[in-house]
C-alpha cells in the first residue's frame, strides 16, 4: 500500500515536471512571435494554453484524490499541498505566455518591440525560459540553492524591467503613446513570469525541508 502511495507521488511530481516543460516551451515560443512579428506562432501559443490549463486540472485531481484517499503526514502531504500550490503558478505562468503572444495579435502585422529593446526583450525571455526549465529540474531533483538561483535570474528580469519603464516614460521616448504602453505590459508579463517561477521555488523547497526560505509576494 504505502509502496503504491509513493508511485503516485511520483507520479504528481511528473505531472508538476510536465507543465514546467509546457510553461517553458511557452515563453520561448512567445518570445520568438514577439521579436519576429509571426502571428502564425503567437496563435499556436495562445492555442496551446488550454493544454497548460488541462495539465493543470488533471494535476489537482491526482493531488486532491491522494489527499482524500491516503491522508498522507508530513513531508507526503507537504509535497501534495505543494503540487496544488505549484500547478496554480504554473498555469499562470502559461497565462503571461499567452498574454505575450496576445500582444503580438493586437500589434500585428507590425512589430510591438521597437529594434533598439529587440536584445532587451530577448534577454527576458532566455532568462524567463530558463527559470522553468531549472523548476523542472528542482522538481525530481533537490537542491539547497534553488531557490536562490531562481532569484538571481529573477532579478536580472526585474532589472530589465525597470530599464523599460524608464525608458518609456522619459522624455527622449520617440515613439507612440500607445507602443510604449504596450511595452509596459510585455515588461510587466515577463516579470510576473518571473515572480511565479520564484513562488514556486520557494514552494518546493518548503515541500522537502518544511522552512519558507522568504516570504514571497504573488
Amino acid at each position: 500500500m504505502r509502496e503504491s502511495f509513493h508511485d503516485e507521488l511520483d507520479r504528481l511530481s511528473a505531472q508538476l515536471k510536465g507543465m514546467c516543460r509546457l510553461a517553458a516551451e511557452a515563453i520561448r515560443r512567445a518570445s520568438r512571435a514577439l521579436l519576429s512579428a509571426d502571428l502564425e506562432l503567437a496563435e499556436r501559443v495562445i492555442a496551446a494554453d488550454a493544454e497548460i490549463d488541462w495539465a493543470r486540472a488533471d494535476c489537482e485531481t491526482h493531488a486532491q484524490t491522494l489527499l482524500a484517499l491516503q491522508a498522507p503526514k508530513a513531508h507526503d502531504l507537504r509535497s501534495i499541498l505543494a503540487a496544488i500550490y505549484c500547478a496554480d503558478r504554473l498555469e499562470r505562468m502559461g497565462d503571461l505566455a499567452a498574454h505575450i503572444a496576445g500582444t503580438v495579435r493586437f500589434t500585428h502585422p507590425h512589430h510591438a518591440v521597437p529594434a533598439e529593446l529587440e536584445t532587451t526583450f530577448a534577454e527576458m525571455g532566455d532568462a524567463a525560459a530558463s527559470m522553468a526549465d531549472r523548476l523542472a529540474e528542482l522538481i525530481t531533483r533537490h537542491c539547497p540553492c534553488g531557490f536562490a538561483d531562481l532569484a538571481d535570474t529573477d532579478q536580472t528580469i526585474d532589472t530589465r524591467h525597470t530599464r523599460i519603464l524608464a525608458l518609456i516614460t522619459s522624455d527622449q521616448w520617440p515613439h507612440c503613446v500607445q507602443t510604449a504602453a504596450n511595452l509596459a505590459l510585455l515588461a510587466r508579463f515577463y516579470e510576473r513570469f518571473g515572480d511565479q517561477a520564484v513562488a514556486v521555488a520557494n514552494r518546493l523547497g518548503f515541500a522537502d525541508t518544511g522552512e519558507l526560505p522568504f516570504h514571497t509576494h504573488t
